[in-house]
């Protein structure tokens, strides 16, 4: 019984983290604020047997008041080199979650 229980709060716990995932993605896409940005660092994953995309890419951009950010970038299916510029849109308040702008 423990051990259904236990599946059962792990699924549910994965339905609320994809659900929060894509709220903010639509916030970011109907409120953002789009900005130019540079790829500053790609990370290379690990473990690619869970289907994921193999690298993680993080870009460096300007916020209007003029600080500079880095922000881990949503998943990308191509590959994108360290210094390419690229468009993002990002949400003053939450300026670490950005979007890739196609």
């Amino acid at each position: 019984m423990l051990k259904y229980l236990l599946v059962v709060a792990f699924f549910l716990a994965v339905i609320g983290f994809l659900v929060f995932i894509i709220r903010r993605n639509k916030e970011i896409q109907a409120n953002g604020i789009e900005t130019d940005a540079v790829v500053s660092r790609v990370d290379e994953n690990s473990s690619l047997d869970d289907g994921s995309v193999p690298y993680t890419y993080y870009v460096k951009y300007q916020l209007q008041d003029g600080q500079t950010v880095e922000a881990q970038l949503n998943q990308s299916t191509q590959y994108i080199g360290e210094g390419t510029h690229v468009r993002i849109k990002y949400l003053p308040d939450k300026p670490k979650y950005v979007l890739l702008v196609k």
